[in-house]
Order: C-alpha cells, then structure tokens, then sequence
C-alpha cells in the first residue's frame, strides 16, 4: 500500500494589483511516485474554472528555497527569509505564486520522514510498471 501525504497551503498570487490574493492549495506527495510533487489549485481559483495540478520534482522544491532552479514549466526561488516564490508557465499565460517557507520545509520534512532524498529509486515498482507497459502495447 502507497503512503500518501497531503498538506494544505496559502499561496499569494502576485498579480498587478497592489493587493496580493490569498489562494488555497493543496501539496500531495505520494510514495509510490517518490521523485514527484504535486500542487493542486481548487477551481475557484484557476481562470479555467477547474482544478489545475502541476507536477514536479521533490528535489526542485527543496532545491528552489535556497536558490533559483527550474527553467522548464515550474520555477522555484526563495523570497527573503520567510517566503518563497513560485512559477507556474502555460501557454495561457504565468502565475506567480508566494508561499510560507515554513509551511514548504513543514511538507518536505514529512515527504522525508517517508522516503528519505537519495532513496526514492528504493520505492520504484519497476517490475510492475514495465508489465503495465507491456499489457498497454498489446
């Protein structure tokens, strides 16, 4: 059985406005996907209407608090002390996002505390996983 951790957060969208809106998200990481992260915005608060999850790597969130990384959909660098400031690039457009710090190092302790960093590949099914793949080619 996959262990799943899930954590609520406040995310300040920087938007024009001189207000920054308060918008809730949810990160959810799971065991048996232990290289990824995922970042699901409720659909009242994306433009689509819809839930909108992005995907990333563990690695590039703990990564993205002490510097900037990330060049590809998702960018992560840290915001003075106790923020730190997403980047989520579509083709409709980016968001950028604040977010505690303390609530992101809160999150990564606990994804640790269930597969430590450089033991994910310890946590992959590849057996499973290739059988997949081949009863999907047939």
């Amino acid at each position: 059985m996959s262990m799943v951790i899930e954590q609520a957060v406040e995310a300040r969208l920087v938007a024009a406005a001189p207000r920054m809106a308060t918008i809730p998200a949810v990160l959810r990481y799971e065991q048996a996907d232990p290289f990824a992260v995922r970042m699901t915005f409720p659909a009242p608060a994306t433009l689509e209407g819809v839930d909108v999850c992005w995907t990333f790597s563990r690695e590039l969130l703990a990564s993205g608090m002490e510097e900037a990384v990330g060049q590809g959909d998702v960018r992560v660098r840290p915001y003075g002390y106790d923020r730190t400031v997403m980047e989520f690039h579509a083709p409709e457009g980016t968001a950028i996002v604040h977010l505690l710090s303390g609530e992101l190092r809160k999150f990564l302790r606990r994804t640790d505390g269930l597969v430590a960093r450089g033991r994910e590949h310890l946590h992959l099914d590849l057996d499973g996983d290739l059988a997949q793949l081949m009863r999907d080619a047939c």
